[in-house]
């Protein structure tokens, strides 16, 4: 018989969550012992259940979204324990479901396109993997900011990263992307391997290039290129205004499959299957 956990308690600083919906990371489950913890699940759309006593940033009943710390237990569970200071409040448009499809994606979009990417309107930039997880929701905040968008994608996704807001789609696997992205000023990269290790020859002198994926290849001084790799962070300010985009209807997050808690296993099975567009969320209760 499976076993059933008491629900935590929220300690100080903490709020505790009724979660709703839960999304899923591809290769989650194989990050290092040190970052996996006993609950998988990162990213949860829920209520706010109860708070601790110095709590005051959030309030019981209310509707939140959040990308949960990744050295603690995880989402895929009918409460969590989190910091408070990062719930942010879920967009009003959208269901969990989709709320919950949208915070480590669509953080990691914005601090790779724009913290660490410095981004300006006017500029040019190259996706690669314009229509995945992280990809879509990048291809639609830099076509917001006002960036010429050049995205990388499958060929069965070519018109997917069209719709996102793309203005120019290449195939990612006719090994010749360089000549028709020449000179961007950024490089974000969602996919590594290949398409990372050519990306420098795409960049103007003075460049960035940016992935999220795999650190990039050593790139000659000379060139002067800003080359660097990050691991996303829970940032409830960004969420904030990610839920403004997304409540404007200018920002809209895919989802792949829903499936009961009851079915993780098959959920992570999915997650990790050739052909998946955009999240998989696991529904933890109704609306």
């Amino acid at each position: 018989m499976p076993e059933r956990m008491e629900a935590p308690r929220p300690d100080a600083g903490e709020a505790l969550v009724r979660v709703h919906a839960a999304a899923i990371t591809r290769d989650e489950l194989d990050w290092p012992v040190d970052r996996l913890p006993a609950i998988p699940s990162y990213e949860l759309s829920g209520v706010v259940a109860a708070v601790a006593p110095d709590v005051r940033s959030v309030a019981i009943g209310e509707p939140i979204y959040a990308l949960t710390p990744f050295d603690r237990d995880g989402a895929a569970a009918d409460y969590i324990a989190v910091p408070a200071e990062l719930l942010a409040p879920k967009p009003a448009t959208i269901d969990h479901v989709a709320s919950a499809a949208i915070p480590l994606a669509a953080l990691s979009a914005w601090q790779g396109l724009f913290d660490h990417g410095r981004l300006e309107e006017g500029e040019r930039v190259l996706i690669h993997g314009a229509a995945g997880g992280v990809g879509h929701l990048a291809t639609q905040l830099a076509r917001l900011r006002g960036a010429y968008v050049i995205g990388t994608a499958s060929e069965e996704s070519l018109d997917d990263a069209r719709a996102f807001g793309a203005h120019e789609v290449l195939d990612s696997r006719n090994g010749h992307f360089e000549p028709a992205a020449p000179s961007v000023d950024l490089v974000f990269d969602t996919v590594g391997g290949e398409l990372l290790r050519r990306s420098p020859a795409t960049l103007r002198r003075g460049g960035r290039l940016v992935s999220v994926a795999e650190d990039p290849p050593q790139i000659p001084p000379e060139a002067e290129i800003d080359a660097s790799y990050f691991v996303v962070e829970p940032n409830r300010e960004q969420l904030v205004e990610i839920a403004g985009l997304v409540d404007d209807g200018v920002l809209r997050p895919a989802i792949d499959s829903v499936f009961p808690l009851s079915e993780a296993r098959a959920a992570f099975a999915r997650s990790l299957s050739a052909g998946k567009r955009g999240k998989v969320v696991l529904r933890v209760a109704d609306d």
